[in-house]
This record gives structure tokens, sequence and C-alpha cells, in this order.
């Protein structure tokens, strides 16, 4: 057994594991919605339809659902003000920015990635036939 094999039996928690509830955060966070949402609130606090205009596609259901489940994660912090009409602002936890900032680092690694991706699929869809 390796050194990483021992260190990740160790945790109290195993994604790889059916029932381990640390693959539903993992969901949330990697989700189509997910990641771009914490990518985008990484550079500040933002009302929902600022955000929703930040997450270019995301619709208004998807994005409620995506904020309440990471909020719920402990990831996201939703203020509410009590003014007419009401202001709602989102913002990263300090458990959201760490998260954030791995999810940007690959956010960011695959943005730099995309002339070889592109390439890759050009050839493979020469090789095999255009889907």
């Amino acid at each position: 057994m390796t050194a990483t094999t021992q260190d990740h039996d160790d945790l109290a928690y195993n994604v790889f594991a059916k029932a381990c509830p640390s693959r539903g955060t993992l969901e949330h966070v990697t989700g189509r919605w997910g990641g771009l949402t914490l990518g985008a609130l990484y550079e500040g606090s933002l009302r929902f339809n600022e955000l929703r205009r930040r997450v270019d596609g995301v619709s208004e259901k998807m994005l409620s659902q995506t904020l309440h489940a990471l909020e719920r994660d402990g990831l996201v912090h939703r203020e509410a003000q009590p003014t007419n009409p009401p202001r709602v602002d989102y913002e990263l936890t300090p458990l959201g920015r760490r998260v954030a900032e791995r999810l940007l680092a690959l956010i960011h690694c695959v943005e730099g990635a995309m002339d070889d991706v592109l390439a890759a699929r050009a050839r493979y869809d020469e090789t095999r036939g255009a889907l």
C-alpha cells in the first residue's frame, strides 16, 4: 500500500464510497453551475442578477438551486437586506474561498490548454468521423 493510499484510508470521509456525504458536496462544487458560481463569487460579493449575468447561460431556477446547495454546504453566505425592494447579496465563506481557489486553478489550466484540446478533438473527429 502506498503512502497516498494509506493516507486516504485514514480519512474520516471517502468520496469514492457510495454513502459518503462528501460525494454530494463534490457534485455541488463540480457540477455544471456550481464551479462557475463559486468562481464568479471569488471576485467578491454579488447580487443575484449580477451573478446570473456573470454566469452566462444559467437560468434563474438553476442558479437559485445551485446557490441553495452551496449555502447548505457552507460554501456561500446569503445576506438579505431588509430594504424595499429586498436586496440579497451572495459571497463566499472562508471554506468557499478555499474551494474556489482550487477550482479557479483548474479553470485556468483548462482555458490555457484549449488549443491542445481543440487540436485533439479535430484529430479524434478525423479518425472516427465527426459526431
